[in-house]
């Protein structure tokens, strides 16, 4: 292959360097280049008017660490052969490309049953079809069929450059300080035993912060009420769309592939026979449905396509305690009298509930491995004084009522 050498200004990293033919053929393929057009961060921009970067924009600075995680492993004298350098960098660069229209928010009402993952596997396949075969080792990698685990940790575990990045990407566009992380010292103190990887005894600190920093994100940020309220009202406005398809009454998408994923699910179950429909779709195609559906004759669905829009988002209140029975019913009764709505549609489309949980560091799911200087190894939460101990490992669950207002 010729010789390719590109940099693209990043401006968390600043430039990242593309220096390899097949990883230019990648990114220039039209199902990488749909990623332009989906949020990384769905609805946070109603709420951080800066969180308007794109799931390319996160692909690319997660490659930005891979190429460096692999560059300081490689120092270390850990053996990576440049085929699977190659291969983690391609599964990185693509660990993300099978999200659909505002990634999460609708991850399982477009295709239910089907997860982002396994998209993202089948445009890989399709990819290594197209390409000759070339990124069957980032296939081995990215399903964890590759002989040094540690490269598949790299990509997906409790120590991946995925969350690196998006940790990092997203306090730099939302301007929250609590995310920011020493992802540099933690990939300097990057190591690997018995193929695993894990971290020097140094680099404890920087774990620690790290790992609070995410439970930061996720209350302040991921899990913002306001930017909870806009994914519901979106969730609630396909619901309804659904809803008058079943009942027969005439309904239109903006564009013809949400159109027919909409009144036909059956034909997206299997993701394999329709990929590259799939791979049309994006924020975009969603945003002006909603536009249009403004104007659409039924009252429920019209109401709340002009909310979002206009951002009139429901009010979402977080408690520790589950939602009384006695403060829903109540709810429902307030707004169906005030609305003109049945209570039934009331309970279905206005006032909800519901939970949100995170874990700042669950050993269960998989270990961060501190290396001390003498050669043993101990997970981060059994180690001397840490701070990320038993009582941050487990989970934090908060009740939610969402409501047309509060």
């Amino acid at each position: 292959m010729p010789a390719v050498r590109k940099i693209i200004n990043d401006p968390v990293y600043g430039f990242i360097t593309i220096d390899h033919p097949l990883i230019l053929q990648i990114i220039s393929h039209p199902y990488y280049q749909r990623l332009r057009n989906i949020h990384q961060m769905a609805f946070a921009h109603l709420v951080y008017p800066g969180a308007v970067h794109s799931r390319l924009h996160h692909s690319l600075g997660a490659y930005h660490l891979m190429c460096n995680a692999l560059s300081e492993l490689k120092s270390k004298g850990i053996e990576i052969t440049a085929n699977e350098e190659l291969g983690a960098k391609i599964a990185i660069l693509l660990h993300d490309a099978g999200h659909g229209p505002f990634s999460h928010a609708l991850e399982q009402e477009l295709i239910p049953g089907v997860h982002h993952e396994h998209i993202s596997f089948r445009i890989m396949q399709v990819l290594n079809e197209e390409l000759g075969g070339q990124l069957q080792t980032a296939l081995d990698i990215f399903t964890n069929n590759h002989p040094k685990r540690f490269l598949h940790q790299l990509v997906s575990g409790q120590l991946d450059v995925d969350r690196m990045d998006y940790l990092n990407r997203d306090s730099f566009f939302t301007g929250v300080a609590e995310g920011v992380i020493g992802y540099d010292r933690i990939i300097k103190m990057l190591t690997v035993k018995d193929g695993d990887l894990m971290v020097e005894e140094k680099a404890i600190y920087s774990i620690e912060k790290f790992l609070v920093s995410r439970r930061l994100m996720y209350w302040q940020v991921y899990l913002h009420k306001t930017v909870m309220g806009a994914e519901m009202m979106l969730i609630k406005i396909i619901g309804r769309a659904k809803e008058l398809i079943r009942q027969g009454i005439p309904l239109q998408a903006a564009s013809d592939v949400l159109d027919n994923m909409l009144k036909n699910p059956q034909d997206f179950t299997n993701i394999a026979d329709v990929l590259q429909t799939f791979c049309q779709l994006d924020d975009h195609d969603m945003m002006a449905t909603v536009k249009n559906w403004c104007r659409h004759p039924d009252k429920i669905l019209r109401l709340l396509c002009r909310s979002l829009i206009d951002r009139k988002l429901y009010k979402v209140k977080l408690q520790a305690d589950p939602i009384s029975e006695e403060l829903l019913a109540g709810k429902v009764q307030e707004l169906s009298a005030e609305l003109g709505f049945t209570p039934e549609e009331v309970a279905n489309y206005f006032v909800f509930t519901g939970e949100a949980s995170n874990t700042t560091y669950n050993p269960a799911d998989e270990k961060i491995n501190i290396l001390f200087k003498d050669g043993t190894i101990r997970d981060i939460s059994q180690v001397d004084n840490a701070l990320i101990q038993h009582n941050l490992s487990s989970t934090v669950k908060k009740y939610y009522i969402c409501c047309w207002r509060v």
